[in-house]
């Protein structure tokens, strides 16, 4: 019986622990230019839970 790559990978799902055939999380865009507009990129932004647009210290206590 020829073992291809086919079966050594169907094998060490068939015997390994279930997390680890997880799928990969999925991560944000790495470029946020390829989103064109502001309220695609508060959306985004808000669906990742990362805060936008990014504000500095100053800009921050300003705001207060």
């Amino acid at each position: 019986m020829e073992r291809t790559r086919a079966w050594r990978r169907s094998q060490a799902r068939r015997h390994a622990p279930e997390k680890a055939f997880r799928p990969p999380r999925p991560r944000p865009e790495k470029n946020w230019k390829l989103l064109y507009t502001r309220a695609d990129k508060l959306l985004r932004a808000r669906q990742l839970g990362l805060g936008y647009p990014i504000r500095s210290i100053r800009q921050l206590l300003d705001q207060e």
